[in-house]
């Protein structure tokens, strides 16, 4: 049946009463891998369950969906996923409806659950499903050739090709129908099996395809013949034989007792729950966070040895206006590749969960934000305090600090870049060439590579929203502003201004104070556009367009 409408409970379908009776499981998993189960399901109910409820009603209804899903054995094992080493992919895919159990859902919908597991895996997922849906809950199950011990766990059974109905009745009854009107299954074959390929469309060839889209257009003419006189559409041997728990007059699904909050966490106790997953499960990720510090360490040990035991009047204005560009412009790429990959990890679950309703654009976008500084300040420590001191800059306090402060601001400028970026494209790919390509702009129009002054209007253009421009004139005026440079032609050395060769160089066309906002200003305008990006562009990964 092509056409129709959905009623549910005697009540034609809203989407305000299909959001509070029907819960989704998608086919992969959507899980942060660094989560023990049971912290997954509380926070979790957390977003999902009304603000009403306490810590302890919460508390209590996780540890329900826990016992009847039966994962009272790993509730305290990290969920993993294929690089973290964690659950099993069958206790994965029970958290997985767990998280849609958690608010008592009367309908169930689940796309392909047994996808990637063993036959004993998948045999047992199902089993639990059953057993979910003689709890006076519906559960709606797409599987594609199911194996026979599997099938036998089935109630009712909608056969469909191409979109239209072949069967829909009694999974018991089945084979029956089908020999009924000519195709018995073979002895010892799976019934899911041989009649899935019986109804299936076989396009090797073009004569195939003619040949088998007109059988199963004939299977579902003739099923539309056989259901012409009953109002539910399912095919029955006799009325009296058909279980009464699988017709549609069934008892009421709960869907009046559900726990969808009528009145939702508020932004706040949003904000809260989400900063707190999100430090809590990249907290846990010791080897990233390892290979971050050991990177940062690494560039930065790396360019303070090459400049190391220099001293202010032995190393040349060359060499200084080469290491300042370098401090400013090597490290902000990392960590642009490093949160794009990150985001687009996270983009599938990201999608799922604001599809679901379980929280607002709003809070995920500051708990992005703000959950990642910790993990940025300890990276630019890592990386800008070692350089500093082995390259003999303005060995000062002041300069140092504003040092500092400048290169946490061209690094924070690339993860805005690198945010909106990944929020901006749906792809991993996309979003790389985007940032790649930026970033290569704004370092050939940072300074160094050629005079401010000899651009002309477009490149010039881009230089005025180049972090790295703004950067590099922030740390040429802090080490050379107000003081003289030695510079030796031939024999004799000459004690030159900094201030004058800032000029040259066209450095200093703003005021200290004035480079910090406009890398503030750079930040806030990527983050706008992140923002602009998750509130009205659907976050769909890879995988899901």
């Amino acid at each position: 049946m092509r056409a129709g409408q959905i009623w549910i409970n005697g009540q034609p379908s809203t989407p305000r009463l299909v959001r509070k009776c029907v819960a989704h499981v998608r086919q992969h998993d959507q899980l942060l891998p660094h989560l023990t189960v049971r912290e997954t399901l509380a926070f979790i109910a957390q977003l999902r369950l009304p603000r009403s409820f306490s810590q302890a009603q919460r508390d209590k209804r996780v540890e329900e969906v826990i016992a009847e899903l039966r994962l009272r054995q790993c509730a305290d094992t990290r969920v993993g996923n294929a690089y973290v080493r964690g659950v099993s992919g069958g206790e994965r895919r029970r958290v997985s409806i767990g998280v849609q159990l958690l608010w008592n859902p009367g309908i169930l919908i689940l796309d392909e659950p047994t996808s990637g597991l063993d036959s004993f895996t998948a045999h047992n997922l199902v089993k639990t499903l059953s057993r979910l849906a003689k709890g006076n809950r519906l559960v709606l199950i797409s599987l594609h050739q199911p194996r026979s011990d599997i099938f036998r766990l089935f109630d009712l059974v909608l056969l469909m090709t191409s979109g239209t109905t072949v069967y829909l009745g009694s999974a018991q009854h089945m084979v029956q129908y089908f020999t009924s009107i000519g195709h018995p299954c073979p002895r010892y074959s799976n019934p899911a099996d041989f009649y899935v390929d019986l109804t299936s469309i076989d396009r090797r060839s073009h004569e195939l395809e003619v040949a088998t889209r007109e059988k199963a257009q004939s299977l579902a003419a003739l099923f539309r013949e056989k259901v012409r006189g009953f109002d539910d559409f399912l095919w029955k041997v006799e009325p009296r034989e058909l279980d009464v728990g699988t017709c549609v007059a069934s008892p009421a699904l709960p869907c009046d007792n559900c726990q969808t909050p009528s009145e939702p966490p508020g932004v706040i106790q949003q904000f809260t729950a989400l900063i707190r997953r999100q430090i809590s499960n990249d907290f846990r990720d010791l080897p990233t966070l390892l290979i971050h510090g050991v990177e940062a360490c690494l560039m930065s040990l790396i360019i303070g040895f090459l400049y190391y035991g220099h001293g202010d009047t032995k190393l040349s204005f060359q060499d200084t206006t080469a290491l300042l560009f370098m401090i400013g412009g090597l490290i902000p790429f990392n960590v642009i590749l490093d949160v794009v990959s990150k985001c687009h990890s996270e983009r599938a679950m990201l999608y799922a969960e604001l599809e679901d309703g379980l929280y607002t654009t709003g809070p995920y976008y500051f708990a992005k934000v703000l959950g990642e500084l910790p993990e940025h300040c300890a990276y630019v420590l890592i990386y800008g305090m070692p350089i500093y001191w082995l390259t003999n800059l303005h060995p000062a306090l002041l300069p140092f600090l504003l040092h500092f402060l400048l290169v946490w601001l061209v690094v924070f400028c690339g993860r805005a870049m690198a945010l909106a970026a990944s929020a901006l494209l749906p792809t991993f790919h996309m979003s790389s060439f985007f940032c790649n390509a930026f970033y290569n702009a704004f370092y050939l129009t940072g300074g160094f590579m050629i005079n401010l002054k000899n651009l002309w209007t477009v490149p010039l253009w881009v230089s005025n929203v180049s972090f790295l421009r703004w950067c590099f004139a922030g740390l040429m005026q802090i080490q050379f502003n107000g003081r003289l440079h030695a510079m030796q032609v031939g024999n004799i050395t000459y004690l030159v201004p900094g201030d004058m060769m800032i000029s040259e160089m066209g450095l200093n066309s703003h005021p200290l104070y004035a480079i910090y906002l406009i890398l503030i200003g750079i930040s806030v305008g990527f983050l706008l556009l992140y923002y602009v990006s998750l509130r009205f562009i659907k976050q769909k990964s890879s995988q899901d367009w």
